[in-house]
């Protein structure tokens, strides 16, 4: 998303990695407390359920101290330098690749729309398996089960098999094709209403507003297939059972069904409350290192 000309994908790799890591650690927390939300399942009550974005960290803090609103950090830490570069370079990509099926010159909203779904599928079969280790170790009930990372993956691949570290393949497909469609789309549709950048803080700040907006609107349309991921991926695979949920839309047709619509937005105040302001932290940051990149090859 930076501007001039584009540079080799290395250079879009390292932007990436550093777009990302710097967004999830502001906004990690707020993350562990969306999955613990999203896997309750029911009205959060007593001392072992939530009722809400705050309830839920007066609670992690108060009972499980403050270092646990950051288990889990190490798997997204390593998926974000894969994950953001692929989300970034792979949106360059496919736009090169439609623009030159439909005979297009320029990119329009509906092409952005288009290269993000695209992107967001292929991000998807990055991060599937980090999502899930992520998910196991976040969960409440887990918390004794897993010593680390290694752990997570060595005892799920011995319970379920290797393929399990693939478990919502599908779910996760479509929360991150609804989501970079979003994001993408809304990002071209928002700097074009936007007053042309003239100077670097004018650049910033179009790329924090329209950033923000486009993660808003990711949100708000793939937080139902993010509930349901969470639910499929903390849910262990064993022999001769079928899994309560298994498939992404009938999933949803579970939740909705046995908990009613707003269960499918369960953890969205704390999801929209990082994804919203870390879409902006990403374009920006991921716009800055990309400059910083031309400048330094223009003086080589």
């Amino acid at each position: 998303m930076a501007s001039d000309k584009p540079l080799p994908f290395i250079y879009q790799f390292g932007a990436g990695a550093v777009a990302g890591v710097s967004e999830i650690l502001v906004m990690y927390p707020l993350d562990v407390v969306k999955t613990r939300v999203q896997l309750q399942q029911g009205k959060g009550l007593g001392e072992e359920g939530y009722n809400g974005m705050m309830d839920c960290f007066r609670k992690i803090i108060k009972n499980e101290g403050p270092s646990r609103l950051y288990r889990g950090i190490a798997a997204p830490i390593m998926m974000e330098a894969p994950k953001r570069a692929t989300k970034f370079a792979a949106n360059e990509s496919w736009g090169k690749f439609y623009r030159n099926l439909f005979g297009i010159a320029k990119m329009d909203q509906k092409l952005s729309i288009l290269t993000g779904a695209s992107a967001g599928a292929t991000e998807a079969f990055v991060v599937v398996p980090f999502e899930l280790v992520k998910i196991r170790m976040q969960d409440r009930a887990s918390a004794g089960r897993y010593s680390g990372i290694i752990d997570c993956v060595t005892k799920t691949v011995k319970a379920e098999g290797p393929l399990a570290l693939y478990n919502g393949l599908e779910s996760t497909l479509w929360r991150h094709i609804l989501w970079n469609s979003g994001y993408f789309g809304c990002i071209y549709q928002v700097k074009a209403w936007l007053p042309t950048a003239d100077a670097k803080s004018q650049q910033i700040r179009n790329d924090l507003i329209s950033g923000s907006i486009g993660g808003t609107i990711g949100t708000v349309l793939n937080t139902p297939m993010d509930v349901v991921k969470s639910r499929i991926q903390n849910s262990p695979k064993i022999a001769g059972s079928i899994p309560k949920y298994n498939w992404a839309w009938p999933a949803l047709g579970t939740v909705f069904r046995e908990e009613g619509f707003g269960a499918l937005y369960k953890g969205f105040v704390p999801k929209v409350l990082r994804l919203g302001p870390g879409g902006g932290i990403l374009l920006v940051v991921f716009t800055g290192v990309m400059d910083f990149f031309r400048k330094m090859r223009a003086e080589a």
